[in-house]
């Protein structure tokens, strides 16, 4: 089966039809924290924030992801602090009333909790990405039900113990799907994400990559998030800031292995490399002048 073939059929984000293996998926990070590990936060600056998601949306990203607190590891990242409610919802809610009728594709919010997910759907958000694939904050997945909004479900862990990296991070993510089937999330408005960095350790990421194909059984959409990641620079010794041929070879990778969205910083370059990547492996064909 090629890519092309997908039956996973299509999502209603928004106003915006997703048809799953039709292309590649590009969803570009917007983080208004001052404590990003990407390097990239635009802190509390609206202005600079609605700039940035204008500019993501031209170079071609699908999809604005809008998180208002540091997901880096503590293993890596001890200064890393929980954000109140209120303050992440201070540095989500201006941006995403300021891009609702500004932009022509969809805003997630990356969020577990779910006072910021109430707030920032109600204000424009229409999708939610939580990290903790609805296990930090029990009410979270009704709030998510009772919205209609599609949900991106990640693996993620405290530890990096596995039997086996993949069936086990496969089998937590077919626990996290039905979870949410029975908490009255549609089963057609899941995407699953693997984790990358979430618990897993360099070999580990490097392991899903080269596995994904595997969690094709799931049958649901996949998003694969290795942008600017520590395993990059664990592979290649570069910073955080210089890592984006390390961080296309990823996006390459995981296009070729079945991932439907690559989330990602750098949405220009990204996105070029999703559009090359699909030509070879879904096809291509010349466009026509007539």
């Amino acid at each position: 089966m090629t890519l092309t073939d997908s039956t996973k059929g299509s999502m209603q984000i928004g106003e915006t039809t997703f048809d799953w293996g039709t292309k590649t998926f590009v969803m570009g990070v917007l983080n208004v924290t001052p404590d990003s590990f990407s390097r990239d936060g635009v802190g509390t600056d609206v202005e600079r924030a609605v700039e940035q998601a204008l500019r993501f949306q031209e170079w071609g990203a699908d999809i604005i992801d809008i998180g208002g607190e540091s997901t880096r590891p503590a293993s890596i990242y001890p200064d890393s602090e929980m954000v109140s409610v209120v303050d992440e919802l201070d540095r989500v809610l201006p941006v995403i009333e300021a891009l609702t009728h500004l932009l022509e594709i969809p805003i997630s919010i990356d969020t577990y909790k779910s006072e910021v997910a109430t707030q920032a759907i109600a204000s424009g958000a229409e999708i939610v990405n939580d990290v903790w694939g609805l296990t930090r904050d029990p009410d979270i997945g009704a709030v998510i039900a009772k919205s209609g909004v599609p949900v991106i479900l990640t693996h993620n862990q405290a530890h990096t113990r596995y039997r086996d990296v993949v069936p086990d991070v496969f089998g937590r993510l077919h626990e996290l799907t039905q979870n949410a089937i029975e908490l009255g999330i549609s089963k057609e408005n899941i995407i699953l994400d693997p984790g990358m960095g979430f618990g897993k350790t360099a070999q580990h990421n490097l392991q899903i990559l080269r596995r994904l194909r595997e969690f094709d059984a799931l049958d649901l959409p996949l998003l694969v998030g290795m942008s600017r990641k520590s395993t990059i620079g664990y592979v290649l010794d570069l910073p955080v800031d210089d890592r984006i041929e390390g961080t296309a070879a990823t996006v390459a990778i995981s296009i070729a292995n079945g991932a439907d969205i690559v989330r990602v910083h750098d949405v220009k370059e990204m996105a070029r490399v999703a559009k090359m990547t699909d030509a070879i492996v879904r096809g291509w064909e010349p466009r026509s002048d007539s």
